[in-house]
């Protein structure tokens, strides 16, 4: 586990964004990306009872239907 503090400024940014994410949507988990053009992409765990996915996966799936062809960086909390 790293320091927040030892990130840099957009690295603290999508930490940030994934604990809003979890906080504000009460789930277990929050994640962020950040893609190859810098646009963050936030999401909380997803579980239903058909489907079950991690922050993560949901951010991924967001920002790739978001037209991202790559992730320079992820956080999940």
């Amino acid at each position: 586990m790293t320091d927040i503090t030892e990130l840099d400024a957009e690295d603290r940014k999508i930490v940030t964004l994934a604990r809003s994410a979890r906080a504000r949507n009460g789930v277990p988990e929050g994640a962020a990306v950040r893609d190859e053009t810098g646009r963050t992409y936030v999401a909380g765990t997803v579980a239903l009872e058909s489907l079950k996915l991690s922050a993560l996966q949901t951010a991924v799936a967001m920002a790739v239907a978001s037209g991202a062809t790559s992730l320079e960086a992820a956080a999940v909390v």
